[in-house]
């Protein structure tokens, strides 16, 4: 086996490393951004310290200069031997800066440097994940608009019902997104990081360093934290409430699942049944190794697929909240090595799983019209048998001559012919006796109306962009 930092093909690779996610995404959460991140924290804790009089211009200026001299092979080599990942950063920082390195970290614990480095690139990630999710509301908002008085048959437990409007069809999707959007805006405006609040969030061993001097330790946690464009929550233990991360994941998980039932739906609407949409398929495209024909919705799969992964991982940020006894554990810190990263880089995939697919959704007009066409009919029975009834009609009689003739016509349906309903209600001499043809051709038409879908899903529409231009 080779050694673990060589990552090639030849040893275990996270599908995260390569497979899913952006660059961008992955460049937030990489070894190298985290020490990065780590280094401009103890730099903006340095030049703070450095007006109180605890660092002199030497030694702050030691420190800038080796800011960016990272070597984290080198850092791994020390942890072997310290077994902690913080310290191993210092000593290697303090290697490089002979000046300053003496006063690095000075007064902090561990998590006032990795919980703000957390909080940084919870931000950056956040950022990330809002600007595509305003991007996909934008495409349903267009999709919304261009279908919004189409007809199309709706569907209730996978049965032929009423019909609806195309367009409030994808605003059953906006919807949902909508309430995501103003989810991670409260998510956003929440988050609050530890500060420097010292070793159990007492700021005790800020206030001895300060000591004679004009600056209190909440004066400096407000410089740092300004300097780092980062605000600190009022009370904090050795780390800032880990029922934040829960609230992100939540938050997440959320928004993967909005796009995890539209792209069940389509997959629904792509099968040889329904026919209606199509994922976009491109030319040397392959959908089974087997079967040369098939054209498998394998992105929409892979939505629903990572969605149900995300959806579980705020149950352990919770629990990493619940057990984080007293004033601090270590229970959650090797699993939101993995969870955090995992989390977004996750929703980040399926974000751009879904942008592809709605930009290049194929939808089958054709289909959709001869679907409305063979099974709207049946949804206008209700109507013409209580019509029937108001008339003078035994219901009971009428319920079964409509029975019969629907059955007929479902026979007719299985076999690929045209729907005979229309033709077999009017042609009946009781059902006519009692609701003459001109009202049963009205009623079967009527049901084609849409109601207020159309002004509802345009409305929803100006709901949206307000909503992004106040984002």
């Amino acid at each position: 086996m080779k050694d673990k930092n060589n990552f090639d093909f030849s040893t275990y690779l996270s599908p995260f490393t390569w497979r899913y996610g952006s660059t961008q995404m992955r460049e937030i959460f990489s070894e190298e951004n985290k020490y990065k991140t780590w280094r401009k924290i103890w730099i903006a804790l340095a030049n703070t310290q450095s007006k109180a009089g605890l660092i002199n211009e030497e030694e702050l200026a030691d420190l800038e200069k080796q800011q960016n001299n990272l070597d984290i092979e080198r850092i791994l080599e020390i942890e072997k031997e310290t077994k902690h990942d913080l310290v191993a950063a210092i000593k290697e920082f303090a290697e490089k800066a002979k000046v300053g390195g003496g006063k690095l970290h000075l007064g902090a614990t561990s998590m006032d440097i990795v919980d703000n480095a957390d909080a940084i690139r919870t931000g950056q990630a956040l950022s990330l994940i809002k600007k595509k999710l305003i991007s996909i509301l934008n495409q349903f908002c267009e999709l919304i608009e261009k279908y919004a008085d189409y007809p199309t048959l709706g569907y209730t437990h996978l049965q032929a019902a009423e019909p609806t409007s195309l367009g409030y069809r994808f605003a059953f999707y906006a919807q949902d997104l909508l309430i995501d959007l103003r989810f991670l805006k409260f998510v956003q405006d929440s988050f609050k990081s530890k500060g420097f609040k010292g070793a159990v969030g007492t700021s005790a061993s800020y206030l001895e360093l300060l000591a004679g001097q004009k600056v209190t330790p909440a004066k400096m946690e407000k410089e740092i934290m300004d300097e780092l464009d980062l605000e600190s929550i009022d009370i904090s233990s050795q780390v800032y409430p880990r029922k934040l991360d829960y609230l992100i994941f939540s938050a997440l998980a959320s928004a993967g699942s909005s796009l995890a039932k539209f792209a069940s739906d389509l997959r629904i609407l792509q099968s040889f049944g329904f026919g209606e949409w199509m994922e976009p398929f491109s030319k040397n495209q392959v959908g089974s190794s087997a079967m040369p024909f098939k054209r498998n919705p394998l992105n929409a799969e892979k939505i629903c697929s990572l969605a149900r992964y995300l959806s579980h991982l705020p149950t352990i940020a919770l629990e990493n909240s619940i057990h984080n006894h007293l004033e601090r554990t270590l229970d959650d810190s090797a699993n939101k090595r993995i969870i955090l990263p995992d989390a977004f880089l996750s929703t980040d995939e399926i974000l751009d799983t879904a942008q592809k697919i709605i930009q290049g959704l194929e939808i089958n007009e054709n289909r959709i019209d001869y679907n409305l066409e063979q099974f709207a009919p049946f949804a206008a029975t209700e109507e013409i048998l209580v019509e029937a009834v108001k008339n003078g009609a035994d219901r009971q009689e009428m319920h079964e001559i409509i029975r019969v003739i629907a059955l007929k016509a479902w026979g007719r349906i299985q076999q690929g012919k045209s729907n005979p309903m229309k033709v077999l209600l009017c042609s009946d001499k009781k059902l006519t006796k009692f609701v003459k043809v001109s009202k049963i051709v009205e009623m079967i038409k009527h049901v084609a109306v849409l109601g207020d879908a159309p002004e509802r899903s345009k409305s929803l529409v100006k709901k949206i962009k307000l909503e992004i231009k106040s984002n």
